[in-house]
């Protein structure tokens, strides 16, 4: 038995759905039904825009949840702990090098 191969919608589109919904005179099934989407999946798309899954949308109150800020978030503490990780080397050399001077 196969899968149904789900619709993957871009961020763009499922926030541009919600708000015609939410527009006055607009009624979520009538927008669904213009999409060619289900009643049921705008309203989740709602409720992960207020929630603010970042999974879903990427940004809220001005900071940006994004991939790309994801991507450098995680660089970024890679390269920390690489300097740490040379940190406590050079410690530990320098106090060698403190106990035997030659």
């Amino acid at each position: 038995m196969a899968r149904k191969k789900t619709q993957a919608y871009t961020e763009e589109f499922r926030r541009e759905a919600v708000k015609r919904a939410e527009k006055d005179g607009n009624t979520t099934a009538s927008v669904a039904k213009e999409l060619g989407v289900s009643a049921q999946q705008i309203y989740n798309w709602r409720r992960q825009f207020n929630r603010l899954s970042d999974k879903q949308f990427n940004t809220a109150a001005g900071v940006d949840y994004s991939k790309s800020e994801s991507e450098e978030v995680r660089k970024l503490k890679r390269e920390n702990k690489r300097l740490q990780e040379e940190l406590a080397f050079l410690k530990k050399a320098a106090a060698y090098f403190a106990n035997n001077p030659e």
